[in-house]
């Protein structure tokens, strides 16, 4: 398959992502924190952005839209829940909706938490989930809009994708998202083993995202809220799963 996934940093720790086709010239662009290194880079690939997806509305995924290389018939697709708040979209799409992206699906996921109107889309065919703000490598969005129990409940649809997604967040919180979760699991081998591999890659200002599905549900906190051995650690073990996860955020909101 002659379609490429990259990670492009944005403004200081922020993260989009191309999606490029070397056999159309066609691209597609996940969130614009900013346009110069988008630009840049599909430049550079000779492509030409058919395609924008915003996750949701918060300036730093939305702001260098303004500014980027589109085609003249771009199509920009963004929650229909969200539409007040974004830039004008040609295309206003709700969970169970499929959407095309690089002329592959990419199906539409409500994650509701960090914002409400907050959207994730699967791609089953590549293998890549574009989270954003809501699953986040080792963490998830702080929840600026919505309630413990919408956010877990976004983690779950997450969760229940395939173990070998590759779960493509917005943020290079890696390195504190660690240090937190072992906080809350630290006697966690998985955890311990990713926390040294995470050293090592911002020792050499490599990125940690994307991630696995499997890595995350072995390692962040926020996606084994029920977890027995985790609601033991923390001295949790008859709550619910959601107040558990209540009490996680609360500490990280705290850390």
């Amino acid at each position: 398959m002659p379609i490429d996934v990259i990670t492009v940093p944005c403004l200081s720790d922020n993260y989009a992502f191309v999606i490029g086709n070397s056999d159309t010239g066609e691209a597609a662009v996940v969130d614009v924190p900013e346009a110069a290194p988008i630009n840049a880079l599909v430049r550079d690939r000779g492509w030409t952005i058919k395609t924008v997806f915003l996750t949701h509305h918060h300036d730093d995924h939305v702001m260098g839209l303004s500014a980027l290389d589109l085609a003249d018939d771009a199509q920009i697709i963004g929650a229909a829940a969200d539409q007040h708040r974004l830039p004008p979209l040609t295309q206003a799409v709700s969970e169970g909706e499929t959407i095309t992206l690089c002329g592959e699906p990419a199906q539409i996921i409500d994650v509701s938490g960090h914002t409400n109107g907050h959207i994730a889309a699967y791609m089953p065919t590549l293998g890549h989930a574009f989270t954003a703000d809501s699953l986040m490598a080792l963490g998830c969005g702080r929840l600026f809009e919505g309630t413990p129990e919408q956010m877990w409940e976004s983690m779950l649809k997450l969760r229940a994708l395939p173990d070998d997604t590759v779960i493509c967040s917005g943020h290079e919180y890696t390195a504190s998202n660690a240090k937190f979760a072992a906080t809350i699991e630290p006697d966690n081998p998985h955890l311990m083993s990713r926390i040294k591999a995470i050293t090592t890659a911002r020792a050499a200002n490599q990125p940690t995202v994307p991630s696995t599905l499997g890595l995350e549900k072995q390692t962040n906190p926020f996606l084994r809220a029920d977890d027995p051995a985790l609601k033991a650690t923390i001295g949790m073990q008859s709550a619910s799963d959601s107040a558990v996860f209540a009490e996680i955020r609360s500490r990280k909101d705290k850390f």
